[in-house]
């Protein structure tokens, strides 16, 4: 269709507008970004001296690649953590226990509210003064990263799930509950599938959310990939080209993986949700013949002895 649902496509007048501010907001970035670089320029930031390190492996090897190995660590760890969590908690919103459903709901709303870096904060705190002995101190750093982001994005990811699982059509559950399937069976084996699939864009999406907020362990001293730019800093006197090189990196990364996201959901609505194989839905239902229907021959069945028959009426052959 040429023209949308809720709006006629844009007219001559219209589109001269829709031009003339593409182009004045094109001129206004461009002079932005002029002004910035004249900046850097003036507090020689742009001198090659300050810039030629990261072409060397002394950098890289020392400071970045162990920097970025720290972060995709705390956020892979973060992201399986998560998905755990949000797959219980989500699945307890859905309970039909409402003592269940009401703990889970609580859990889910609160860690929600509370801001990543306070749940860090505490919890950096809390493992150092009650196993400080038991513990290596460099390892507080890693679990308050990791219990910060796990809390919030499970919690993310189990309001997801609930709002996949419910966006579904009522006739998926009536279905399996009318082939004897039990409430929990239907939602881990139809629901939850279908509404993981739908689903499956938005958890990519919320991949770079856990990457980014990854960053916020400097502030507990974890040292990931934004810690480096102050070692890179005070090496080579270039903490601002660091910083931006550190900036290009989490770019690429983020923007792979919102890439990753777009093609799921380009493939989703190309293909449409994945049917559910007939074995999670129990047994195939037992076909009962329509009345009236002819039965062929060979199905007859022979009357039981003693058994007797219709009579026939005069003359049927």
């Amino acid at each position: 269709m040429s023209a949308t649902v809720l709006f006629d496509n844009p007219g001559p007048k219209a589109r001269a507008r829709h031009r003339i501010v593409a182009i004045v907001s094109a001129v206004l970035v461009l002079l932005s970004l002029a002004w910035a670089i004249s900046r850097f320029a003036a507090k020689d930031n742009l001198e090659p001296s300050k810039w030629l390190p990261f072409l060397t492996t002394d950098i890289w090897v020392n400071y970045l690649l162990p920097g970025l190995a720290n972060t995709l660590k705390a956020a892979l760890i973060s992201m399986v953590l998560a998905g755990i969590f949000g797959v219980l908690f989500g699945m307890g919103r859905l309970a039909h226990n409402r003592f269940v459903r009401a703990f889970c709901t609580v859990i889910v709303e609160f860690f929600r509210s509370v801001p990543v870096l306070v749940m860090m904060f505490f919890t950096f705190y809390f493992v150092s003064f009650n196993f400080g002995s038991q513990l290596r101190s460099d390892t507080f750093p890693l679990i308050a990263v990791i219990t910060g982001l796990t809390l919030y994005n499970g919690s993310v990811v189990a309001e997801l799930l609930r709002s996949g699982v419910g966006s579904l059509p009522k006739g998926q559950r009536e279905a399996g509950l009318a082939i004897g399937l039990t409430s929990g069976q239907v939602l881990r084996s139809v629901q939850l599938p279908q509404a993981i699939t739908a689903m499956l864009p938005a958890l990519v999406g919320q991949l770079v959310v856990v990457l980014k907020d990854t960053a916020l362990g400097q502030i507990v001293t974890y040292p990931e990939l934004l810690n480096t730019f102050q070692q890179i800093g005070s090496y080579k006197s270039n903490p601002v080209p660091a910083l931006m090189v550190i900036a290009a990196i989490y770019v690429v990364i983020n923007y792979l993986l919102t890439t990753a996201a777009g093609r799921l959901e380009s493939y989703n609505r190309d293909k449409g949700r994945p049917t559910i194989p007939r074995a999670a839905l129990g047994p195939a239902p037992v076909e009962v013949p329509t009345v009236g229907a002819a039965r062929p021959h060979a199905e007859e069945k022979v009357p039981h002895k003693g058994h007797r028959a219709a009579k026939r009426p005069p003359g049927d052959s």
